[in-house]
């Protein structure tokens, strides 16, 4: 809930395929290069679409290439993407410039609320988007769920919904806005007041480099980040007034540094009669799971460890991947007790991403290239064993309510 411009967005650069005019043959060629290459490399490319509806789509996409801008034609093939249905494959846009508006948005109780923006719009945070340019946001919403990528089940689409919402190439090229680098946002307060304001976009480089934002901050009192912490996304700390420790881990260092952390994990618990681990893998967008395994390797030789009902995680809808694979495993190694949101990500499901670039516009494709079984029953998502949404009233008071209810349970063992 934190970041959500991950993976798909955080490499932009200037070249750009959306600025630039690929001319008929090009685009027929690299139409071609896609088809031989994501039929040759994915491991299942017609699990969920037909080959005879895929080859149908790819037809109906290069005879209409006369009638389309650049925009349109990168917007068909990603919608065709999309319906190969695994969040490791993918019409990226990784690599190219696009624009963005300067908010950020998130789907809180059936709502979507802004959670960041630039500093001179910071009167907009927290308020809810009911419309752009004079259309519902349920109507954006479903036409952008049609072209988001690296989606795989219903909390990734709210996920990379909410984030391709903000580009406003697509909006533009889905004839969802009038301009393509302004907008018209109508907003709805906590008292119902509403309001239009006007919004420009900004260049992918400046937004990632150069824009200052105001976004909540979300605190949990009973933890503290050590100052000598290596990393931001890889840390531990004891949990105030219990005999528990947080660990913080959002994403994956190599295999080396998740040694050198589980070991220096380990040596505390060890040192303080540690009882209770909480392993936080919400908002982890992946990496390699067989480094997760270093820390359940670790943890496991702790003797001090509740191991019956002492061992807690989190998760959320921006688990992907190798964190929702981790998760599965850290429930059946660990006997782990899951607390917060289904994953982003299946935990029986096609993964490990591949890719290629086409010849002429330079676009990213993705494809999966194992499959991968961490559970027998087939889920959307790995589900919790206590299911703890994000709320609006704690998260915009700072709040951590799933951290809230984890300490209170470590609390009354």
């Amino acid at each position: 809930m934190r970041k959500l411009l991950i993976a798909t967005l955080s490499l932009l650069v200037s070249a750009s395929a959306f600025s630039q005019s690929i001319n008929i043959e090009n685009w027929t060629e690299d139409i071609d290069f896609y088809k031989t290459n994501i039929e040759q490399n994915h491991i299942d490319l017609y699990n969920t679409i037909s080959k005879l509806e895929f080859e149908n789509e790819i037809q109906e996409i290069k005879s209409t290439l006369h009638k389309k801008s650049d925009v349109e034609i990168i917007i068909d093939l990603m919608r065709l993407t999309r319906k190969i249905g695994d969040g490791h494959t993918a019409f990226s846009l990784r690599g190219i410039e696009t624009h963005l508006f300067p908010i950020e948005i998130y789907n809180v109780e059936g709502q979507w609320r802004v959670i960041k923006t630039t500093n001179n719009h910071k009167m907009l945070l927290g308020k809810i988007v009911t419309e752009i340019d004079g259309k519902s946001i349920n109507k954006i919403v479903n036409e952008i769920s049609k072209v988001a990528q690296y989606v795989e089940n219903e909390q990734s689409e709210i996920i990379r919904t909410g984030e391709y919402l903000m580009i406003s190439e697509l909006l533009y090229g889905l004839q969802l806005t009038k301009d393509e680098f302004n907008a018209d946002f109508t907003f709805l307060d906590n008292s119902g007041e509403e309001s239009t304001v006007s919004l420009n976009t900004i260049n992918s480089k400046d937004y990632y480099e150069n824009t200052d934002f105001k976004s909540f901050e979300v605190r949990i009192p009973e933890i503290q980040k050590p100052t000598d912490s290596k990393y931001d996304f890889l840390w531990f700390s004891p949990i105030d007034n219990t005999t528990g420790i947080y660990i913080k881990f959002e994403s994956y260092p190599s295999f080396e540094e998740m040694e050198k952390f589980g070991e220096s994990v380990l040596k505390y618990i060890n040192e303080n009669q540690i009882k209770q681990v909480v392993i936080d893998l919400r908002n982890n967008g992946g990496g390699d799971f067989f480094v997760g395994t270093f820390l359940a390797y670790y943890l496991n030789l702790a003797d001090s460890i509740d191991w019956k009902s002492g061992v807690y995680m989190l998760t959320d809808k921006v688990t992907f991947s190798a964190a929702t694979s981790n998760a599965s495993q850290f429930r059946q190694i660990l006997n782990a007790k899951i607390v917060g949101e289904p994953t982003g990500s299946n935990p029986t499901g096609y993964q490990d991403m591949g890719q290629f670039a086409l010849p002429n516009s330079g676009m990213i494709v993705t494809y999966s290239k194992r499959l991968f079984r961490f559970q027998d029953k087939v889920t959307q998502g790995v589900q919790p064993d206590v299911l703890i949404e994000y709320d609006w009233n704690s998260y915009s008071k700072g709040i951590d309510n799933m951290m809230e209810w984890v300490i209170n349970d470590i609390r009354i063992k």
